[in-house]
């Protein structure tokens, strides 16, 4: 009877999930079947919130507000859950070889008894049987503590693989967690750690750090037109022209929805302006095509902001710097590239072109 709840209680959940899906019109993905399905269930309260909240204000939920509601409300359990897995299984392969540590300081303790016994038995030992005897009974403990360390050398090693594998798993584990899974660039968690750790290397070292970012233009009409899979396509093609043309110690990630980032250690304004227009005809130099049927749809273009670090400048500075750059290139007509030289680029933060 309990399963037979539990099941319909489970269906339940899934055909909400499903006519959330439905009515909403959005893609029946994994992904936002489980955003409704721990909607339905209702244990997971500030994900409910941040949905409730963002259908009273815009009426819907885009595909950028499933992804970042994904990203910020499941996606951090999953990864917390399998971290805390992985370090339970490392503290009990730690419990055991602690276990047979002991066991051997016992049979060590038994075996130095055993000798000092052996020492007196000799001392006593008035013929060839006695001393025969001792002789017999102390190889019979030497035997048995080899064979004891033979165990625990062969437990260590097995277990020195067992931990290697897992610390390879938590590495993994924190790689996908720094990861957007559309792109495969850094994530937007990736980016800050990534840019404060560069803006304070650049001060400390006294070099050039300049930042781009930019913005796919009209990719809300890709996703009104065409649906949202070709939009993925899109965010897809501008990540692997990013691959292609970045290189080395320079850092990428997806910043957010349709925008991404380039960090450039060790680059003047001059340089980050020739990086930031290879990018830029990288991207338009490709055709998008749609998948399923082969149409072309045309190319896709983007238009980038440059900053480059000052004295006194935070990360929030230079990031903001970068970003009003790329609102004066989307004001000035999109395609184009704009860094805080030019005269384009206006300190006015509040002028913001969609």
């Amino acid at each position: 009877m309990v399963e037979l709840d539990e099941h319909e209680r489970t269906m339940a959940f899934a055909e909400v999930a499903l006519g959330q899906i439905r009515s909403l019109r959005q893609t029946a993905i994994p992904r936002n079947y489980e955003i409704w399905y721990v909607y339905a269930a209702g244990y997971n309260c500030s994900l409910n919130r941040a949905i409730n909240e963002t259908l009273a204000r815009n009426g819907k939920l885009t595909e950028s507000d499933l992804e970042q509601i994904y990203e910020t409300y499941l996606s951090p359990i999953r990864t917390t859950d399998r971290i805390d897995k992985l370090g339970a299984r490392v503290i009990n392969e730690i419990d055991d070889v602690m276990t047979l540590i002991t066991d051997l300081l016992g049979m060590t303790a038994s075996f130095g008894d055993s000798l000092k016994g052996a020492t007196e038995n000799l001392s006593a030992a008035d013929n060839r049987e006695q001393v025969k005897a001792v002789v017999g009974a102390l190889m019979t403990s030497t035997r048995e503590m080899q064979e004891t360390n033979k165990a625990l050398e062969d437990r260590l090693a097995i277990s020195k693989v067992e931990i290697n594998n897992l610390q390879h798993s938590l590495e993994a584990i924190r790689a996908e967690s720094m990861t957007d899974p559309l792109t495969g660039l850094g994530n937007r968690k990736y980016f800050d750690r990534a840019v404060e750790d560069a803006v304070a290397l650049a001060i400390g070292e006294g070099g050039p750090l300049s930042l781009l970012l930019f913005d796919i233009d009209h990719f809300k009409s890709f996703n009104d037109n065409y649906g949202h899979l070709t939009g993925d396509q899109v965010l897809r093609l501008v990540a692997m022209s990013l691959k292609q043309t970045i290189k080395g110690q320079d850092i990428t990630a997806r910043y957010g929805g349709e925008e991404f980032a380039v960090v450039l250690p060790n680059t003047a304004l001059s340089q980050a302006l020739t990086v930031a227009d290879h990018i830029r005809r990288a991207v338009m130099a490709k055709e998008l095509k749609k998948k399923s049927t082969g149409e072309i749809l045309g190319r896709v273009t983007i238009s980038v902001g440059v900053s480059l670090l000052r004295h006194g400048d935070t990360p929030d500075s230079l990031i903001e710097r970068a970003d009003s750059c790329l609102y004066a290139a989307k004001r000035n007509g999109r395609n184009r590239v704009i860094c805080e030289a030019d005269p384009e680029c206006s300190t006015d933060f509040q002028t913001r072109v969609a």
